[in-house]
């Protein structure tokens, strides 16, 4: 297909743009086939480049011959284009409606965006398997990388590398998978140095109404256990929904089956209740008409916050389980794609100083959600404005963020990065001129070919020149675990995201430019002082060198 035939026009001149925080700007607006442009000739005015898969939702109406498009974007921005002329107007709207719903993913921008930066660091490269069990395998000889999943033949949706138990052969890896919900085994995700307790993650066990058991799953997860000692199995399900899926062919972990584990049932919500609790929440958000009680009364409906604190308080559980009573955990849900993945990545935020550093974040995201088998390419593929829902999509992702950002609010000082860099990661998950995001697992982008034919987001976010964007000035290493506060009166509404279009930021950006600034001016007198101490301890030696004996 060429895109060519979808852009019945072109170009458009006399096009009126009204968008957030700038002033209203005629101009000529031009299709491409992965943006859409305006640019106008007045001096100072910032073009517009929005790419066809940001844009969510699209509506049209006329007022005689002048037609108006209100383009609802993925990043929750809105978008007005005043267009004169019917025809003109209708062409476009058909034209950016087909190009922003494009079917083929080898269609989209990434396998035709090339860099204007020089690439220093293969992104592609940066986080392989084998990296990291090398932090591990200082601290352990239990574990083992196991190649069993080599052509993805294992369980699709997991990487051709993961970490188990040494004790545990790749034959009985294969006979796990089979009793596991989508040949999702438990592997490792996260190993606790200081006291050698483990986080790991699977899919269901697939018991059944019939009670069906694996004694090489038993045996796999028992393997995890230090003498005299007990596991938690946390299953991000209510017991209800566990039951329920008994029926299915799923199920859960028998007691009877796994003495040695205690099973915790904490609910997590996913797919459409998400979905729709999104769209209430940006739908109040855009709502400028609300006095004070029906805002609260709609942020409540809403039930973002409770899905926070749903998300949190599981995670403080699981590093409480690891940390304080020094036992190993298997967290995992239905498909162990979602929540767990949530879970298991906010504890590591919480118990491990790496993971809150610019690197080790990248580091967790690759591993826990896109190595992990996150589906991005269907929990991402519309946002809160799409009117066409299909069940599988859900803003999994952002809700990680966003607990992330309330742990970052909490404990300012403690990540290297700041809020920017977790706008940025949401911001390139519904949308990207890079290939990171792309495809639903592993195995997806690998028959995809996108380390060969599309850019990495890490290549472009590791340079000096935008590091520097991302860095928190406030950070200072701290290896302590950090307990996040999961009081009501302690979770806020991400406004960095949800009220950005609606107001401005400019006074609180030029609060941290500020900060910024003070910062930079301590460091230098600090350089000073240091300069000084030096030059003072080098007169007082020379002074006593100098002195004459008081003994004859």
């Amino acid at each position: 297909m060429e895109f060519a035939e979808l852009i019945k026009t072109p170009r458009v001149d006399n096009v009126v743009l009204h968008r957030p925080f700038y002033p209203a700007v005629e101009g000529t607006l031009c299709l491409t086939g992965h943006h859409l442009i305006l640019s106008s000739r007045q001096d100072n005015t910032e073009e517009l480049w929005l790419l066809h898969s940001n844009i969510d939702a699209i509506d049209k109406r006329f007022v005689g011959s002048l037609g108006t498009i209100i383009i609802k974007c993925k990043d929750f921005r809105i978008i007005q284009l005043d267009i004169p002329g019917m025809e003109e107007c209708l062409n476009i709207a058909s034209s950016i409606e087909a190009l922003s719903t494009l079917d083929s993913i080898t269609l989209m921008y990434p396998f035709f965006y090339r860099p204007m930066f020089e690439v220093i660091e293969d992104g592609w490269h940066s986080f392989l398997p084998e990296q990291e069990f090398e932090l591990y395998s200082s601290a352990t000889s239990e574990w083992r990388l196991s190649y069993v999943n080599k052509e993805f033949a294992v369980c699709p949706s997991y990487p051709p590398i993961v970490i188990v138990p040494k004790s545990i052969d790749d034959e009985a890896l294969r006979k796990v998978a089979t009793f596991r919900h989508g040949g999702r085994f438990p592997v490792l995700s996260y190993y606790y140095k200081k006291n050698g307790m483990v986080i790991m993650r699977s899919g269901q066990p697939l018991t059944g109404t019939n009670g069906r058991r694996c004694k090489e799953d038993e045996k796999l997860i028992n393997a995890t256990l230090r003498a005299g000692k007990r596991g938690y199995i946390i299953d991000t399900r209510s017991l209800n929904v566990a039951q329920q899926a008994r029926a299915r062919g799923g199920g859960f972990e028998q007691e009877a089956h796994y003495p040695q584990w205690r099973r915790i049932h904490k609910s997590i919500e996913r797919y459409h209740v998400l979905q729709e609790s999104l769209i209430k929440l940006v739908e109040a958000c855009n709502d400028q008409t609300h006095n004070m009680d029906r805002w609260l009364s709609k942020l409540e409906a809403s039930n973002w916050l409770t899905h926070i604190k749903e998300i949190l308080t599981t995670a403080c559980l699981a590093a409480q389980c690891i940390d304080r009573e020094g036992a190993s955990i298997l967290i995992h849900g239905t498909e162990g794609t979602d929540s767990t993945l949530q879970v298991t990545s906010l504890a590591q935020i919480i118990l491990d100083p790496r993971s809150r550093t610019i690197r080790g974040f990248e580091a967790l995201v690759e591993r826990e959600w896109l190595q992990a088998g996150h589906p991005f390419q269907q929990r991402c593929a519309q946002s809160a404005y799409c009117s066409s829902k299909q069940k599988w999509e859900a803003p999994v992702f952002l809700l990680f963020l966003d607990c992330v950002w309330q742990i970052l609010r909490q404990f300012p000082c403690s990540f290297e990065f700041n809020e920017h860099f977790l706008v940025m990661l949401f911001e390139h998950a519904y949308a990207s001129q890079f290939g990171t995001f792309l495809g639903n697992n592993e195995s997806e982008r690998c028959k995809l070919k996108l380390q060969q034919k599309t850019m990495s987001l890490w290549s472009w976010v590791n340079r000096p020149s935008k590091l520097c964007q991302f860095t928190n000035p406030l950070f200072e290493a701290n290896n302590l675990v950090i307990w996040p506060s999961v009081a009501p009166q302690s979770l806020q509404l991400w406004e960095g995201i949800f009220l950005r279009w609606n107001r401005s930021s400019k006074y609180q950006d030029e609060a941290y430019e500020e900060v910024v600034n003070i910062i930079e001016y301590n460091k230098e007198l600090q350089a000073k002082v240091n300069i000084l101490r030096r030059q003072l301890a080098e007169l007082e030696t020379e002074d006593s060198c100098g002195r004459p004996s008081e003994h004859p």
